[in-house]
Order: structure tokens, then C-alpha cells, then sequence
């Protein structure tokens, strides 16, 4: 548990971020599988027909996408007993992300990348430990991995902003480079590329979070004006900072100019998977808590919802957000634990850490009556056999507001409420 008293440091990167581009072609690739069994009439809330682990490899103008998988006609195309994945179709989803992102440069462009597609079909082995259950019924259908997940909420950030229940330092991290990215957008920070990075170190004081003492931003930047002049980081710096302080509570930014660092290696003009390999499933600490709770270690992104990695970790979100909204404890972490193959969790821990005002054991026993943590319960019950995917893999999993069409439905307060009344 931190102390009253201290700093805290967390990061995020941008939707152009290398690992976050390979994250998104990742993910969009299983958005597309997914909207095509539902568009087939093979989905449903209860069961998934899509599988799929689909990682993505980012480098100069190249993007390599390996992985296996289920799904049907158009992405997959049986011969005989083997499936064969259509390269065409995936090669397009891969250009039409980096296009949105906004990548149109000499290293790394939407339509100048050369796309190679390694899919394959899916085990046999790894599909019998989670179809073979459907036999006794869909509530029994297995894990489809191992492994164990962790779910977190805190109330520290609530007075800045509502319904958040995240840690301070990475919300306002994803929230900067939400903003500069919304702004290179809609054009008015049109000097900025797609790559960038935050970090934000926030100061807390008995417990609460009070300001910044340091943020610092590294974004990817035209070399030169539209005026011709070379780009300095001071430019930068004036370029960005009314957008960056816009991101932040009021008072929030640091006032001394030392303590906003913009680009400190000096220039950012060559970014991007141009720059750096990106690879899908790094950035698992940007993706959840910014290191502020705990990570079982498993990537999210091009992973389908019968695997734990992905929707157990939602569903401890979802739990532990609920207890906190419920006003029994200021934070909570709870872990879940699977098995390949099974249906019912190892093990599940709630841990208030000292803020509680229930017992533990039995906030436990009401939590998995509530929300019984069997993989297709989870998957039903949060809505995940949905195309709703691609939107979580930059600016992160958590701490986003629930949508209409289900997207980001582990955000969801809806069970506070019996939460309480189980306390009376």
C-alpha cells in the first residue's frame, strides 16, 4: 500500500506508437471476425464461434500479422481438412488502420507498407478445451487459457473526474495524448505525426492526489514550420502546452518550464514503427493501471473473448469498480485465477486494502453469486461477443465511459447497487 505522502509516476503512449499500431491492426482483425459471424446469424451473447490470437509485427514499412484463428467464409476458406485464412481481406483491415491513424510518410504509409499475413488455423487441441464443454451446456464451456487476471478501482481521481474510479497518474497520461491526438485530427495541431508518448508524475498528499510535478510529453513532429524554420523542442513546447494543460485539472501543470519536458532528446521527426519495432501486446502496464495495481502478465489485444486474459481481467475491472461505486471501500484489487479448459475460476481474492467496511470473505462469496466468474457467464453477461475492440487498444482498457453498442460494458455501475443491498 503507497504511502500518504508521495509521488507517483505513470505513462501512456499514443494510438502511433509502434506497439500501439500492431495493438490496433490486431484487434481490428478480430473486430472484423467477429462482425462477420454476426452478420452470418452464428453469434450470439451466449457463444463465440470466433477464435482468434493475432499478433502484429511493426517495422519500416512493413507489417507482419501471424497468429491462429477460427471464423468463416470470406476470412477463412476451408481446403479439405485445412483452413486457410484470406491474406486479401486481412492485408486491407492492416492498411485501413494506418490510414485512420494518420501514417502516410516515406517509412512507414498506409498504402506503401507491405502487408504479410501468417495466420493459420487454430489448434485442435487448444479448441477441444473449450468447445468439448459445450456438451453440458454453455455455462461450462472451458477457459480458454491459463493464467490469472487482476481487476482494480479507486475512488482518488473522483473529484476530478466522475466515474472514473482509476489512479490519477495514468488517466491524465492517456488524457493528454487523447487530446493532442484529437487536435492533430481535426487539424489544429497539423504540424504533429501520429507517434507520441506521456508521462505524468502526480503528488499525493494524505492519500489524495493533488497536482503534478512532472509531465513530459515526446511527440512526433514535422521537421520544419510552415514557414520553412526547423523545429526546436522550445517550439514544441509552445506548439502543445495549452493542449496538454487543457488535459489536466485546473492547477494541475506545472508552472516552472523545467518541469514540463517536451521532447528531451531534442527532435522527434522519424516515428513511428519507422523508428522503432512495434509489437503487439507491450504495452500490458499502459493498457491497465500504469503500475499502480497489480498485471497477471496477459496481453489483451487480438485475443477473442474466450480467452481469460482478455475477459476475466475486464470482468475483475467490472467487480472491483462496482464495489468501490458501491461506497464499501475506497479501493479494491480482486484476482481470478483459471485453468485451460475449466469452467470455474482456481481461486478469487477481493483485497480493500485497509479501506473495506465489509468483510473481505464475505464480499468474496456475494461477488461470485452475484457475477459468477465462469468464462461464457462473463462473456454473455458484459455483451463481449461484440466488434467492439479496435476502440480499446490505445488511451487504455480502463477508465473509459460505457457505450451504447456495448463497447467498454465492463465500465458499467449497474451492480452496485445489489452490491449494497447484500450489506444492507
Amino acid at each position: 500500500m503507497p504511502r500518504k505522502s508521495h509521488l507517483f509516476t505513470s505513462e501512456s503512449v499514443s494510438e502511433g506508437h509502434p506497439d500501439k499500431v500492431s495493438d490496433q491492426i490486431s484487434d481490428a482483425v478480430l473486430d472484423a471476425f467477429i462482425e462477420n459471424d454476426v452478420k452470418l446469424g452464428i453469434a450470439d451473447e451466449s457463444l463465440v464461434n470466433t477464435r482468434l490470437g493475432c499478433e502484429t509485427l511493426t517495422t519500416t514499412n512493413k507489417i507482419v500479422i501471424a497468429g491462429e484463428g477460427r471464423g468463416q467464409a470470406p476470412f477463412f476458406k476451408n481446403y479439405g481438412s485445412k483452413s486457410v485464412v484470406n491474406r486479401e481481406l486481412i492485408t486491407e483491415i492492416a492498411r485501413g488502420v494506418i490510414k485512420d491513424i494518420g501514417y502516410d510518410q516515406d517509412g512507414f504509409s498506409y498504402h506503401g507498407a507491405d502487408v504479410e499475413v501468417l495466420l493459420h488455423g487454430q489448434s485442435p487441441d487448444i479448441a477441444m478445451g473449450v468447445d468439448a464443454k459445450k456438451k453440458k451446456g454453455a455455462e461450462q464451456e472451458g477457459a480458454g487459457d491459463q493464467g490469472m487476471m487482476f481487476g482494480f478501482a479507486c475512488t482518488e481521481s473522483e473529484v476530478y473526474e466522475k466515474n472514473s474510479f482509476m489512479p490519477a497518474p495514468i488517466y491524465f497520461a492517456h488524457k493528454i495524448l487523447k487530446v493532442l491526438a484529437e487536435q492533430r485530427h481535426a487539424k489544429k495541431l497539423f504540424d504533429l505525426q501520429p507517434d507520441s508518448k506521456s508521462q505524468v508524475t502526480v503528488k499525493y498528499v494524505d492519500g489524495k492526489p493533488v497536482g503534478c510535478t512532472k509531465v513530459v510529453v515526446s511527440t512526433q513532429h514535422n521537421a520544419t514550420t510552415r514557414n520553412g524554420k526547423k523545429y526546436k523542442p522550445s517550439m514544441v513546447r509552445d506548439l502543445i502546452g495549452d493542449a496538454v494543460a487543457s488535459a489536466l485539472p485546473k492547477s494541475w501543470m506545472p508552472a516552472r518550464e523545467s518541469d514540463f519536458l517536451v521532447n528531451p532528446t531534442g527532435n522527434f521527426v522519424v516515428g513511428g514503427p519507422d523508428g522503432d519495432c512495434g509489437l503487439t501486446g507491450r504495452k500490458i502496464i499502459v493498457d491497465t493501471y500504469g503500475g499502480y495495481a497489480p498485471h497477471g502478465g496477459g496481453a489483451f489485444s487480438g485475443k477473442d473473448p474466450t480467452k481469460v486474459d482478455r475477459s476475466a481481467a475486464y470482468a475483475a475491472r467490472y467487480l472491483a469498480k462496482n464495489v468501490v461505486a458501491a461506497g464499501i471501500a475506497e479501493r479494491c484489487t480482486i484476482q481470478v485465477a483459471y485453468a485451460i479448459g475449466v469452467a470455474e475460476p482456481m481461486s478469487l481474492l477481493v483485497d480493500t486494502h485497509g479501506t473495506g467496511r465489509v468483510d473481505e470473505a464475505k464480499l468474496e462469496k456475494v461477488l461470485g453469486e452475484l457475477f459468477p466468474l465462469r468464462p461464457t457467464h462473463i462473456r454473455r453477461t458484459l455483451k463481449l461477443n461484440r466488434p467492439i475492440y479496435r476502440r480499446t487498444a490505445a488511451y487504455g482498457h480502463f477508465g473509459r465511459a460505457p457505450e451504447k453498442d456495448g463497447g467498454f460494458s465492463w465500465e458499467k455501475t449497474d451492480l452496485a447497487d445489489q452490491i449494497r443491498r447484500a450489506f444492507k
